[in-house]
């Protein structure tokens, strides 16, 4: 068995506590890392990327690591505003709604459960996007 990078547990419970707070959501083990889903829709993924394993994350994220990243889904006008700004964001090239952010040191966990909201409020059905606390624009 392949041994992989672990992302740091107060990290995954970092997210957790986001994306279990959202309805219907739940947690799983992805083929790499955690990811959370509604109605087997991911909309947030986490890894770890060590000498550059994943290869396709380590490209998209233009990093060997020691590193985590997170992927979730973002509207379009909105992704490109993100990855405009670089670091942390970044566009992988898989997706078109797909937008990830490298998690290191300053990481502001508001913005990240912002985006994470968003990204569940994409994928979820209307009924349950419905019962998200958001807050107004």
């Amino acid at each position: 068995m392949t041994e992989y990078a672990e992302v740091p547990p107060e990290i995954v419970a970092q997210l957790r506590s986001v994306c279990l707070g959202l309805p219907d959501a739940y947690e799983e083990q992805a083929w790499v890392g955690t990811r959370w889903r509604v109605r087997k829709r991911t909309f947030a993924h986490v890894l770890a990327i060590d000498s550059r394993w994943p290869p396709a994350y380590a490209r998209a994220s233009a990093t060997d690591g020691p590193t985590n990243v997170l992927t979730f889904r973002s509207p379009g006008d909105e992704i490109d505003a993100l990855v405009a700004t670089g670091h942390p964001f970044f566009k992988p090239q898989w997706g078109p709604s797909v937008v990830g952010m490298v998690l290191d040191t300053g990481v502001d966990w508001d913005e990240v459960a912002e985006l994470l909201t968003e990204s569940y409020c994409l994928l979820a059905p209307k009924k349950l996007v419905r019962l998200v606390d958001r807050p107004a624009s």
